[in-house]
């Protein structure tokens, strides 16, 4: 509780409380009640995140403690032959005998969740502690992958999940807490140190390794650590896993990887276009993390990535899966720019297309902003188009935005799709048209990202002397005084360029 309360109220708030609390956790340590070490766990967890560096202190003697548990044995897949020594030798928390009597699962559930939180604290605390962390990392990196290899698929998940924070203390220590790298840039000198490397190392080809297991959950969370690992480290991070890490999300794309072919999963998931599956919301937010990282030099492998993502696309898929696809679509048209132009009539245009005029709104947000980022980074190639996008994109200005927070993000989209259009091609644009329609609608009421595209538009309007910025000068008055408002949604740093104007 003591650990939920911190996070809520925050280091400066929560400061007089922290060694009393640290005190109280460390004493439940003492009892043998794994279920209160349990406890004692989370709070640990939940302290070094708020706490960050304030908790560093407690690493000698909490860490050791920690790295303990994960070598305690916590059930293990047997002979039935060794399994059966003694009337009741190997009887734990549960014992499971397959349909053949060769097997018994033993399972020691209590100790199984202590160490479950026992790997989420050394996570939390490996993020937040910076170079403190760093004498551990000998100890901790390979206890992590031995319990990568653990039998149980929670322990698998939670070890995928806490592995990229053995990243951040090395990033503290050796490189002032950021690595500078630039997209798609693996012919300069590698920003990471050799212990950087090192570190990075292990960790994505056990991520990778993980990628590869048959629970999808633990796939799903490989996946998440993938992106953060390669977003921290830059494109020579992922040179070190590349060819492994394409294929294996190729595999993913295709549903052809080992969670997808079990038996579970051919009963959870069958054929059918209608069956979600939430994971792959991860996999292709790393194939959009790819154009993040390698840029253009992400082009190559299109031809075998657009087609898979497409099929989340169909028609026949459930909302999540065509918001997902042209979600991605939309990312890598953001991050790879020109690259895509061999690819913009045959998949992102029909895509796009398609997209916005999709009966879910969240759908129709995700084309919007497929459709600006193609337009930005297209140039003049998209032109030729402008008419069509015009039509479909302006289908979504009819929303009510006052429906609900979805609606209003595709109008936001919408939004910044128009700004994005003008700003790659002002003179093919009918701006006398769009505009007053876009400022209608502003400022934005939900997707606040998208406030610098549209600040940016408006600002550049009135610095070119635009005469249609001219005509709707009280209406983009308006929207000024309002986005500068106390209560605005608008962040500090757009507030500053609007009072320059």
């Amino acid at each position: 509780c003591m650990g939920h309360m911190a996070i809520a109220v925050g280091k400066e708030t929560f400061r007089p409380y922290f060694a009393q609390t640290m005190q109280c956790a460390c004493e439940g340590l003492t009892f043998d009640n794994t279920e209160l070490h349990e406890f004692a766990y989370a709070v640990f967890a939940n302290l070094a995140k708020v706490m960050e560096a304030e908790f560093s202190p407690c690493l000698t003697e909490l860490v050791p403690h920690l790295l303990k548990v994960l070598e305690q044995d916590d059930g293990c897949l047997e002979k039935q032959a060794a399994a059966a020594q003694g009337d009741f030798g190997n009887l734990d928390d549960s014992d499971d005998e397959g349909e053949d009597g060769n097997y018994v699962i033993n399972v020691r559930t209590a100790l199984l969740e202590a160490k479950k939180g026992a790997i989420t604290a050394i996570g939390e605390i490996g993020a937040h502690c910076g170079a403190a962390f760093v004498p551990f990392l000998d100890q901790a990196v390979p206890l992590l992958q031995k319990a990568a290899t653990n039998w149980h698929p929670l322990i698998k998940a939670e070890v995928a999940d806490a592995l990229p924070s053995m990243v951040f203390p090395m990033i503290a220590a050796e490189h002032g807490g950021e690595i500078e790298w630039k997209k798609g840039d693996v012919a300069s000198p590698n920003p990471m140190s050799a212990r950087t490397v090192a570190v990075v190392t292990h960790i994505l080809k056990d991520l990778v390794e993980l990628m590869n297991d048959d629970d999808s959950e633990t796939v799903g969370k490989a996946c998440q650590s993938v992106q953060k690992v390669i977003e921290l480290c830059g494109p020579h991070s992922l040179a070190l896993v590349a060819n492994d890490c394409l294929e294996k999300v190729h595999a993913l794309l295709t549903k052809t990887a080992p969670c997808q072919l079990s038996d579970e999963a051919e009963d959870l998931y069958g054929d059918e276009d209608d069956d979600h599956e939430s994971f792959m919301t991860s996999v292709c937010d790393l194939v959009g993390s790819f154009g993040r990282v390698m840029g253009p030099l992400f082009a190559q492998y299109l031809p075998q990535f657009l087609p898979p993502i497409c099929n989340f696309a169909k028609s026949s898929r459930p909302a999540s899966d065509r918001a997902m696809a042209i979600g991605c679509l939309g990312e890598l048209a953001q991050e790879l720019g020109e690259a895509i132009k061999d690819y913009w009539k045959s998949i992102f245009l029909p895509g796009i297309l398609a997209g916005l005029s999709d009966e879910e709104s969240n759908v129709k947000r995700n084309a919007a902003f497929c459709a600006g980022v193609c337009c930005e980074g297209l140039g003049e190639v998209a032109v030729a188009d402008y008419g069509h996008l015009l039509q479909a994109v302006g289908q979504l200005f009819s929303i009510d935005h006052n429906s609900g927070d979805t609606p209003a993000a595709a109008v936001d989209n919408a939004c910044a799709c128009m700004c994005r259009m003008i700003m790659a091609s002002p003179t093919n644009m009918p701006v006398s048209q769009v505009l007053p329609v876009v400022l209608s609608k502003l400022p934005l009421k939900n997707d606040m990202t998208e406030n610098e595209t549209v600040y940016k538009c408006l600002l550049g309007l009135i610095q070119m002397n635009n005469v249609d910025a001219l005509a709707n000068k009280a209406e983009i008055k308006r929207v000024f005084t309002e986005s500068l408002a106390e209560d605005s949604r608008v962040d500090d740093e757009n507030k500053e360029k609007l009072k320059l104007a």
